[in-house]
């Protein structure tokens, strides 16, 4: 909420009396009562011994999650005409994020290509892989994930199949669902034990289908990830994947729910990336806190 006149400001720093819609420090009876008003609608004020602090429902939104949930929906907003949506907002003004960052400049590790003719003779069906799904929390140490096996989860789960510019935009495919087809999300594995691939943090590079490293193990910030993983499984993970996102290529496009939006794509790849591991007979483990 902005405030722009002092005396309302003051006001709302408690050193007034709204109580009856009266006239606090100076202001017009019918100033406050607006003020009352859009405080009410908004839902910014409340009882001071009302059900907000009694009752689970209400008591269990923390205000900013409560806050995001209401901004990043349409009921309020009115439709994309008025600023929610696909309103591309930001076109003209600025220029739009090409589909494709710039690539990391360590050395490239070519990832082997899947035979997906054969996966589709061989694999589990749909129905057994849903059903299958677990969350696995150990790893067989002597037995760990390959530079293949990494390689065909990454590509079947978020290779670039194809990039499509359409009026100076680029529209990329991947195997997940993605809003406006802006896929702004990159895969970085942090290794910790892994067949025929080096320790370290490696970017994903879904359009050369190659690896670049990012981090040496030795790196502070590549132990402090497998440090804080580890909390949700027995031991540190093997290989941990690092889901960011390139912001930019979603809100150029999206206001208001553009975050919200994020975060659904993030779920979506979460679920891919579980199927194809139970098809793969992997042991996957989602985490549901960032970094």
């Amino acid at each position: 909420m902005r405030v722009c006149d002092p005396l309302v400001l003051a006001a709302l720093g408690g050193s007034g009396d709204w109580r009856d819609g009266r006239a606090v420090h100076d202001l017009p009876a019918d100033v406050v009562e607006r003020v009352l008003h859009d405080l009410r609608w908004a839902e910014l004020m409340v009882p001071t011994r009302g059900a907000e602090d009694t009752e689970f429902r209400l008591r269990q939104w923390s205000s900013h999650e409560l806050w995001f949930h209401e901004r990043s929906r349409s009921g309020r907003q009115g439709g994309s005409a008025d600023g929610f949506g696909r309103t591309s907002w930001a076109k003209g003004s600025f220029d739009p994020l090409p589909a494709r960052p710039d690539p990391y400049p360590g050395p490239a590790i070519d990832l082997p290509e899947p035979d997906l003719a054969l996966l589709r003779r061989t694999d589990p069906t749909l129905t057994a892989v849903l059903e299958d799904r677990r969350t696995i929390r150990a790893h067989d140490e002597d037995n760990p994930v390959s530079l293949d096996q990494l390689g065909e989860l990454l590509y079947r789960c978020s290779r670039t199949r194809g990039v499509r510019d359409i009026g100076g935009v680029e529209y990329v495919s991947r195997p997940h669902p993605s809003g406006g087809s802006v896929y702004e999300l990159e895969l970085y594995p942090v290794v910790r034990h892994a067949e025929g691939l080096p320790a370290g943090m490696y970017h994903y590079d879904s359009h050369e289908r190659q690896l670049r490293l990012v981090r040496e193990a030795s790196h502070q910030s590549v132990r402090r990830l497998l440090r804080v993983a580890k909390f949700a499984m027995d031991g540190s993970p093997q290989v941990l994947i690092v889901v960011a996102a390139r912001v930019g290529r979603v809100m150029w496009n999206y206001e208001a729910m553009a975050y919200a939006l994020i975060l659904k794509h993030v779920g979506v790849l979460y679920q891919t990336m579980y199927c194809v591991a139970t098809a793969m007979g992997l042991a996957p483990c989602a985490l549901g806190g960032g970094d």
